[in-house]
């Protein structure tokens, strides 16, 4: 009776928060949201009040009247968007046609995938070596160039806009090479198959099938990769002119914090870089809700 009369209030706990959604399986999620509170909330919200205890004083505000107020600050938010998002859309753009020549089924896909890939296992520095030994003053392109007689001085194409541009590109396409050969993969072929019994072109297939339907992954690939362009920093450092011409917001925020230790003002330009990136998604996921908004076509 005993047993019985502990195992009650139990019992009838489990019971009230099955009632209201809650079970065993929903628990395996705590360890998860433990996880994303402890690395990702707590450091946001942080760094968000920390951004309004201005080292100098003058206000809460004062950290943001004062990015806003200094042009050589301010200017840092076009400079990464200029190189962040031709870099997102370049990416995108030539991930389309190789992945979709690569989702059907022939001999070397593995390897042709394989190698198109392997640019991630280089990670930033030795991508930012290997252009400045290709593409740098002494690099092999610009002595084939002059070898040949096609320009008497080297091309510059490192220590500028295009060293990061170039960088951002070899690091960038892999994910969206793989993020698109997923959502084309995920494409029903009988519906092109249909489309071409009906006398559609191959062109019109893609326009009016395909494209569509692979437009919401389009998309999210898009602003994937420009996440990873616009927190650019290595590259900017390594092979661009930090300086002057690829001097981006995040070389902004770390200047401030472990040059200057204005903490407060550092964190202020990270939610500054936050908040553009929010814009950025936005106006994307807007586009995409008026361009398509069906279903995304599965086999299924």
């Amino acid at each position: 009776m005993s047993a019985r009369t502990e195992s009650a209030p139990s019992l009838n706990w489990r019971h009230r928060l099955a009632e209201r959604g809650v079970d065993r399986k929903l628990w395996m999620l705590l360890p998860a949201t433990v996880f994303v509170l402890v690395l990702f909330i707590y450091p946001f919200l942080y760094g968000l009040s920390l951004s309004f205890q201005p080292m100098e004083g003058g206000g809460v505000l004062a950290n943001y009247q004062r990015f806003f107020g200094d042009a050589y600050q301010r200017d840092t938010i076009a400079t990464t968007l200029k190189i962040a998002l031709p870099a997102a859309l370049l990416n995108v753009l030539a991930a389309v046609p190789i992945a979709f020549r690569l989702r059907g089924r022939f001999r070397g896909k593995r390897l042709m995938t394989t190698l198109l890939v392997v640019p991630i296992t280089l990670g930033t520095v030795l991508t930012a070596q290997g252009l400045l030994n290709f593409l740098g003053p002494t690099g092999w392109f610009n002595r084939v160039l002059m070898a040949i007689h096609l320009t008497d001085d080297p091309v510059r194409l490192t220590n500028n806009y295009w060293g990061v541009f170039f960088s951002l590109v070899i690091t960038g396409f892999p994910f969206a090479f793989l993020l698109v050969l997923s959502y084309l993969s995920g494409i029903d072929p009988t519906l092109e198959r249909a489309a071409a019994t009906l006398g559609a072109s191959r062109a019109q297939r893609f326009r009016r099938i395909t494209l569509p339907l692979l437009a919401p992954g389009l998309a999210t690939t898009f602003l994937l990769t420009f996440v990873l362009a616009f927190s650019v920093f290595p590259s900017a450092v390594l092979v661009g002119n930090p300086a002057g011409s690829t001097r981006v917001i995040s070389l902004a925020a770390y200047q401030a914090a472990y040059e200057q230790y204005d903490y407060s003002y550092a964190s202020a330009i990270a939610m500054i870089m936050g908040a553009v990136e929010l814009v950025v998604v936005a106006i994307v996921l807007v586009w995409r809700a008026r361009l398509y908004t069906g279903s995304t076509g599965g086999k299924g």
